[in-house]
């Protein structure tokens, strides 16, 4: 514990909507297990968060815990290496949300360029007043465990600024609490989806999940989106932005293969079923041990339950000493102190 104290603190985290699949790995997964190695982190399962737009399915939310949970252990994620928090079982990420809301100005979450896209996104009625919120308790969920770093991708950098701004009003206001966290954003790959149309997405089913067995994958892949103008193998077809090209630049280790693949589908000289067949058994390859696990922790839910329940209980310790020094900085602690 004492060399894990040394470490800077990270925090990142998922709303969970379901279980995970590539496009979550090659986003975030894959640095993440990197990253439990060098830093003291937190892995955060925003459960209070994906209640803004998933409020109709409690269900689903209470089912994606436990699906977050299998897909992280599946992947390699430790959790005696790092902790594992579900947010509602820190009820502190609540009452930090609450406080802060009250120093933030309105205009700085309307400014917010993701909340203010996913906004847009939502049918009126959906647009609550707990989803205009979330950034809020993302703010609060950086700052319970007074996070040094957050890897985020380059769409959520705004939520970190934001975090920052409101440290340093605190801080100014109230005396020195919580440090400024600063932003993670290594080189990461982007997968489309299987239909070419944008990223991943479970609702436009375009998507190959972590969990999917050998005969499910190899049909996506089948009907992957490819260059539209190559109607013959004999034609010369586009590589750059084409879907089964970025898959196997991502899961293909031979790269003598794909260099293959490159040229001779530029030059019209091989079919499209040959490549998405190598990138079928390149992707199954690279899911055999993942799938392997999981099933493994399924058959084992104790274990999976005991993960959560162990780093909520390290994550409770550090929010009560942050809430702690919250509620002396700002003097609510002890209102009956010097009352007779």
């Amino acid at each position: 514990m004492a060399a894990n104290e040394q470490k800077k603190r990270i925090l990142t985290g998922i709303r969970p909507t379901g279980a995970l699949h590539l496009g979550h790995y090659v986003g975030a997964l894959h640095n993440w297990v990197d990253l439990q190695n060098q830093y003291e982190c937190y892995f955060l399962i925003a459960d209070y968060q994906a209640l803004g737009d998933h409020f109709h399915d409690i269900d689903l939310i209470r089912d994606s815990v436990l699906q977050v949970t299998l897909d992280w252990l599946a992947v390699g994620l430790d959790p005696e290496n790092s902790s594992f928090v579900v947010q509602s079982y820190v009820p502190e990420f609540a009452e930090l949300t609450m406080l802060l809301s009250f120093i933030t100005p309105l205009g700085m979450l309307e400014r917010n360029p993701t909340l203010k896209g996913e906004l847009d996104a939502l049918e009126v009625e959906r647009r609550t007043v707990g989803f205009f919120n979330y950034p809020m308790s993302q703010v609060a969920d950086i700052l319970i465990p007074r996070a040094h770093l957050v890897p985020v991708g380059d769409d959520q950098s705004p939520h970190v600024e934001m975090t920052r701004e409101v440290a340093r009003k605190f801080n100014r206001m109230f005396g020195e609490v919580f440090p400024e966290a600063e932003t993670l954003i290594g080189k990461v790959p982007r997968l489309s989806g299987t239909d070419g149309q944008g990223k991943m997405s479970k609702s436009k089913g375009n998507v190959i999940m972590l969990g999917d067995d050998e005969q499910t994958v190899t049909k996506k892949v089948r009907g992957m989106f490819t260059d539209p103008n190559r109607i013959r193998a004999d034609i010369p077809g586009k590589v750059e932005g084409n879907p089964l090209f970025q898959y196997h630049d991502a899961f293909n280790p031979d790269t003598a293969q794909v260099e293959d693949f490159k040229t001779r589908y530029r030059e019209g000289n091989i079919g499209d079923v040959e490549v998405k067949m190598a990138l079928a058994e390149a992707i199954n390859n690279f899911l055999d041990p993942i799938r392997e696990k999981r099933h493994y922790y399924e058959e084992n839910m104790n274990l999976v339950e005991d993960a959560l329940m162990a780093g909520v209980a390290r994550t409770r310790v550090i929010a009560a000493e942050t809430m702690k020094m919250v509620r002396d900085a700002m003097r609510i602690s002890s209102y009956t102190k010097n009352w007779k």
